[in-house]
């Protein structure tokens, strides 16, 4: 488990980097994630960081409207695995996106600044009826 001060922190990254991302801030939004890092989005594909801002810059990714819950910490000395919940609205290249997310962030502590390395998405599918 995570102390509360490195659990206070992530969370905050989190926070913000959501409010970046909302505001299309793409200098704010990319500064939570390390050069080299990779998220494997919601449709399976791995993009690199660059490639991520690339869709915030150009408009193929539009998030109007996120909700994040059920976000838990687990820090282990530098490096943290931080998990949530988004309830979201918008579209990924024309495509209708919304929907419920869960997701898994790796962070490492470089020099004092924690960076996401590694995330991961993965929609959460509706019961059947």
């Amino acid at each position: 488990p995570a102390d509360g001060s490195v659990e206070q922190a992530l969370m905050k990254i989190e926070r913000d980097a959501l409010a970046a991302l909302l505001k299309k801030d793409i200098a704010a939004f990319g500064r939570i994630f390390a050069d080299d890092a990779v998220v494997v989005i919601p449709d399976g594909s791995a993009q690199t960081k660059a490639q991520l801002l690339a869709d915030v810059k150009s408009g193929d990714l539009v998030v109007e409207s996120s909700e994040i819950s059920d976000m838990k910490v687990r820090a282990y000395g530098d490096t943290a695995v931080v998990t949530y919940v988004t309830t979201d609205k918008g579209k990924f290249k024309g495509q209708d996106i919304s929907g419920r997310y869960r997701w898994t962030d790796v962070f490492v502590r470089r020099g004092g600044t924690w960076q996401i390395v590694a995330g991961h998405g993965t929609p959460i599918q509706q019961p059947p009826k």
